[in-house]
């Protein structure tokens, strides 16, 4: 069923409300906006049937909806939860809570690496979704039935896995672990991106504390404008242009026109010197702001030996507890826990601690140890 006017709206969230979890999705466009364009909503719940919010072709007062994914008595489950959530914090200021994310709780329950929501359904339900509406334009209308059924049958088949991966995390007493992540999905920080910081996504040849000071500035502009006129950040400008810029730090028009990367429009009038303007502004600035990058010291060679022992531990143990390796540690905080004496990763906190960090530094301090017995690599206390 589709949405058509605002009683039905109203009726819908009203019998969702009543339910302990509905299922939620989305379909969006975003390749050319910078804020994504939501063209579909799709719920279901125990006791729902799956409905279709089209926020296109009908125009709806969205507080029922609002208050329906503000509501603290019932969960609201997705599956990849972080660009839903962002897209409904740009709605209305506020993230959906309290919620479960199938494809974290996945990852807890041992259906390894970000698993793909199709074969996590097959493999729970053993149904196989049908995808050829997957790259379909959801801003065009009218939407067919095909489109319609693919997009319920998201939320239709999510009730089945939520039951099956909430049961085995209750079962093994992993909830107070998907928790924690949720509390990571739900903090408006995780959505909130600093303007001076957006610089640090741009790849560039210098580590000049003035070129830094130049891109950040730089990028700034970047982002307010994309924001301002709901533009990807390349469509303003792209990254190769901000940091050719920044490097050769152009004093005038002349300057500015001779840089490859910079679009012709952006080499004469206003927007030339608005970009000019913005360098003399970074340069001018008090060199204590100014950017600076810690440079990357060489992994020690010495430490290589306990790295790759930390690597084989972490196999070993996500295997006995059967969570995705990816979700309890990368590699950079395994080189943090080989190399410092205090190791601050997420690795040896929360629940992480009790599934790896113990282990990671019992192995590190000489109180465990890796050998083979029987063909397969154990651990070994140590007696000492």
């Amino acid at each position: 069923m589709i949405i058509q006017t605002q009683e039905q709206l109203d009726k819908a969230c009203a019998a969702l409300a009543k339910n302990n979890y509905l299922t939620i999705d989305t379909e969006f466009l975003r390749d050319k906006t910078y804020y994504s364009k939501l063209c579909l909503i799709q719920l279901a719940g125990p006791d729902v049937d799956a409905v279709a919010i089209d926020p296109i072709q009908y125009d709806l007062d969205w507080t029922p909806l609002n208050d329906l994914l503000a509501n603290e008595n019932v969960i609201k489950v997705f599956h990849a939860a972080r660009q839903d959530l962002e897209i409904f914090y740009q709605m209305n200021g506020k993230i959906p809570h309290p919620i479960f994310d199938t494809q974290v709780a996945a990852m807890v329950c041992g259906y390894g690496d970000s698993i793909a929501y199709n074969k996590l359904v097959e493999g729970i339900t053993g149904h196989a979704l049908e995808k050829s509406a997957q790259f379909t334009d959801w801003s065009r209308r009218p939407l067919s039935d095909k489109q319609l059924k693919y997009a319920l049958d998201d939320v239709i088949y999510l009730r089945d896995v939520y039951k099956h991966l909430d049961k085995h995390l209750k079962e093994h007493k992993r909830d107070g672990w998907l928790k924690q992540e949720m509390d990571i999905l739900t903090n408006p920080d995780t959505y909130e991106i600093p303007l001076d910081t957006v610089w640090q996504r741009i790849k560039i040849r210098s580590d000049k504390p003035e070129v830094l000071a130049i891109l950040r500035d730089l990028a700034s502009w970047r982002e307010e404008t994309a924001r301002q006129r709901n533009l990807p950040r390349n469509r303003v400008i792209k990254d190769e242009a901000l940091a050719d810029i920044a490097v050769y730090r152009p004093k005038d028009i002349e300057g500015l026109s001779r840089i490859r990367n910079v679009p012709k429009d952006m080499t004469h009038g206003d927007k030339a010197k608005n970009l000019l303007a913005i360098i003399k502004k970074a340069q001018k600035s008090d060199k204590g702001t100014w950017p600076k990058v810690k440079r990357g010291t060489p992994f020690p060679r010495e430490a290589t030996p306990i790295l790759e022992m930390l690597k084989l531990l972490l196999k070993i143990n996500c295997s006995e507890a059967d969570v995705a390796p990816k979700l309890i540690a990368n590699v950079k905080d395994l080189e943090e826990i080989a190399t410092s004496d205090e190791p601050d990763c997420s690795a040896v906190k929360g629940w992480r601690m009790e599934v790896f960090g113990k282990d990671a530094l019992a192995l590190k301090n000489g109180q465990i140890t890796l050998g083979l017995k029987d063909g397969v690599i154990h651990k070994f206390k140590n007696n000492a």
